[in-house]
């Protein structure tokens, strides 16, 4: 079994590659590899789209690739196990709305990733460092992650789902943030796992053993 993270320059995936290749030899569960090659993509059986800056940046890195928007589309819609992560997430919504212009998502996940507005005026934007997750839905990848539980983020922007359903983790601040996203084959985190220590690790365990 393969697990494929997808390089497409947005961002340093040392140490993403590194939290995965250590669940993976944990859990036995196959190798893990980055790679920008579309062709690997085609024929991993599970794939994480990590993301780090604007929406539309990450959006036109993937772009740049000749082949792999095609083949990520293939793939999800043939129900192959993914993960996104950060932008990687936001992604997976239809519409991005950063800097008074829209990009488009995917779509695999019907909502709009929208500005971080909180109620409270003291708290800086962009969201930075960790937080408590508030509310969990009972899903795979999230077994043993319960609220109160630490995780780390760096983001302005999150995902607001079209519907409630998809929304399978929050945090506060300043107001309900989203968390975790997901449906079917697909499980997105605003959150960063790799940073987010042993929470993060449990994680990425769950999505490498993970049987939708």
């Amino acid at each position: 079994m393969t697990t494929v993270i997808i390089d497409y320059e947005s961002g340093n995936l040392h140490s993403a590659e590194k939290s995965f290749q250590r669940m993976a030899r944990e859990h036995d569960a196959g190798a893990v590899v980055v790679t920008s090659d579309p062709e690997a993509v085609r024929r991993a059986d599970r794939i994480v789209l990590p993301g780090v800056g604007a929406f539309a940046d990450c959006r036109a890195g993937l772009d740049a690739i000749p082949g792999m928007v095609e083949v990520l589309e293939q793939r999800v819609a043939e129900g192959t196990p993914f993960l996104g992560i950060c932008v990687g997430q936001q992604l997976m919504t239809s519409l991005g709305r950063e800097h008074g212009a829209d990009a488009q998502g995917f779509g695999w996940i019907p909502g709009e990733c929208v500005a971080i507005t909180p109620d409270d005026p003291a708290l800086k934007i962009p969201h930075m460092g960790w937080n408590d997750l508030q509310s969990v839905a009972d899903h795979p990848v999230l077994a043993g992650i319960a609220p109160g539980d630490h995780v780390y983020f760096v983001h302005s922007y999150h995902v607001r789902p079209t519907d409630p359903a998809h929304l399978l983790a929050e945090v506060d601040y300043g107001g309900p943030v989203t968390a975790a996203i997901g449906r079917d084959t697909m499980f997105g985190t605003q959150f960063h796992p790799e940073k987010s220590q042993a929470t993060g690790l449990r994680l990425i365990a769950n999505f490498l053993t993970w049987k939708p």
